[in-house]
């Protein structure tokens, strides 16, 4: 597996946080943008894409860091190319999906 997730209970329901699982533990600075992965909010469980998908079902909130994990969200049509976060060469994205 390939991916560590986090769910977190919002204000808007489930924040589901994918993270590519090499990166888990890292810190990441250009400028003055960081992604600190070293934090609490990044750590949670291994998944395999299958189970993500039955996550993202229920799902309204995400973020997605790391080349293999912004290219999921991307192959799941969540994540907008033209709106993905380059901090340190490591993709980044925060996804909201509008409500019907």
């Amino acid at each position: 597996m390939e991916f560590i997730v986090s769910e977190k209970q919002g204000p808007f329901g489930l924040l589901l946080i994918v993270t590519d699982k090499e990166l888990i533990g890292k810190y990441f600075e250009e400028g003055n943008l960081q992604l600190d992965l070293t934090k609490k909010f990044y750590q949670g469980k291994e998944k395999s894409k299958e189970e993500i998908i039955k996550l993202i079902e229920k799902t309204k909130n995400f973020h997605f860091t790391g080349i293999k994990s912004v290219n999921f969200g991307i192959e799941q049509n969540l994540v907008d190319k033209n709106k993905i976060l380059i901090i340190s060469k490591i993709p980044h994205a925060e996804v909201v999906v509008a409500s019907d």
